[in-house]
């Protein structure tokens, strides 16, 4: 049976007792139903209809009028293009705080795009790397990291906390990490998850970017066969977009405090290690950071995240960018699963965007205040 699954990423994670999130075409339904019942396995029809549910979401694209930037809508998602412009405008409307740059380039040969934020009030400052959308899927972080921008610059005059954030450090800001997936999660398969790039032996396209990078490399959690949607690639880096980050960040190393990644869904607030059953060495500083960034994130809307180490609380993989960021001595490296916990899935409704970015947003200014003051 030929099944796409949404959560766990591999199948290696479902073990009893587990739930598993699965999409499968609408005529495979009427043989895995009466499978599912003979091997008494308990299930839930979550969407009935997904290409319904894609065209809901999808299909007011056409009609949506394409209003001037300063009326950006925060509450859609936006294609490739839309983000891209919306960069440039920031990058023309406000100088004083805002830098774009280009770390690289895609496989296909789309730029890079970083935005940094901050007052250019002294040379050295510490920064915050943020990146979104390493998953093509999950159209939920991107416009998280778009969120965020528009708060930082909304708010900057009127928040004491946001403009001793802007004074104090810089923010990197990738919106969209994986733009070659993201593209073609627009235009062709809603689904897809990995890079673009091609292999030629197998006729089977992309690398999953979040297991492609030089930490326990294709160890567990990863996958060696370039169909699968957790595939390791050929080589760490042998992502153009994940080598120009990974340079990027090396080359920084000495100034960025902070990692922080946005992927959907499961809401969870996660920390290194990813790939080993082991405690970091300032575990204290980054539980308790996260520990409040949580509850910072529930006094929103009562929405409850679990947190702690990515392999005990959500799976063992290997390769990940949150731990290389740690190792590479970014001390405080973070994945946020966003909403929701498989209601949608990667299908988060606009309508829930504000207040999914509302929450979020506490938890990030939380965890960059406690980035500012010592922690022992």
């Amino acid at each position: 049976l030929q099944v796409d699954l949404w959560q766990p990423s591999s199948p290696f994670h479902i073990v009893e007792g587990t739930v598993a999130d699965v999409r499968v075409p609408q005529n495979t339904t009427r043989s895995l139903l009466p499978y599912l019942q003979q091997a008494n396995i308990q299930y839930t029809i979550l969407i009935s209809d997904l290409q319904q549910a894609i065209e809901n979401q999808t299909g007011m694209r056409s009609h949506r009028n394409r209003r001037s930037l300063s009326e950006y809508n925060y509450e859609v998602y936006h294609s490739l293009e839309e983000i891209e412009d919306w960069m440039h405008y920031l990058n023309r409307t406000y100088s004083d705080l805002v830098h774009m740059f280009s770390v690289g380039k895609s496989y296909e040969g789309r730029p890079l795009y970083v935005l940094k934020l901050g007052k250019r009030s002294r040379p050295y400052k510490k920064a915050v790397w943020m990146d979104c959308g390493i998953h093509a899927r999950e159209w939920i972080g991107p416009a998280f990291c778009q969120w965020f921008v528009k708060e930082a610059l909304q708010t900057y005059q009127t928040d004491p906390d946001m403009r001793k954030m802007l004074t104090q450090l810089y923010f990197y800001i990738m919106p969209v990490f994986n733009v070659d997936g993201y593209s073609f999660s627009w235009t062709n398969d809603r689904f897809w998850r990995k890079t673009r790039s091609k292999n030629m032996r197998f006729h089977c396209h992309g690398v999953d970017a979040n297991r492609n990078w030089k930490v326990k490399w294709c160890d567990e959690g990863a996958s060696l066969h370039p169909c699968d949607d957790t595939y390791c690639g050929p080589f760490p880096e042998s992502e153009p977009e994940v080598k120009a980050v990974a340079h990027f960040l090396r080359k920084h190393r000495k100034q960025i405090k902070a990692y922080l990644s946005f992927h959907a869904y499961a809401q969870m607030l996660l920390y290194p290690y990813s790939y080993k059953y082991a405690t970091i060495p300032n575990f204290n500083c980054v539980e308790s950071a996260a520990y409040n960034a949580v509850n910072a994130l529930q006094s929103a809307y009562g929405v409850r995240y679990r947190y702690g180490p990515a392999s005990s609380t959500l799976y063992v993989s290997s390769g990940s960018s949150m731990d290389w960021a740690y190792k590479n001595g970014i001390p405080y490296a973070f994945a946020f699963e966003l909403r929701d916990t498989g209601h949608f899935g990667f299908l988060l409704p606009e309508m829930l965007i504000k207040p999914t970015c509302t929450e979020t947003m506490l938890a990030v200014k939380n965890i960059t205040l406690h980035l500012l003051k010592k922690c022992n």
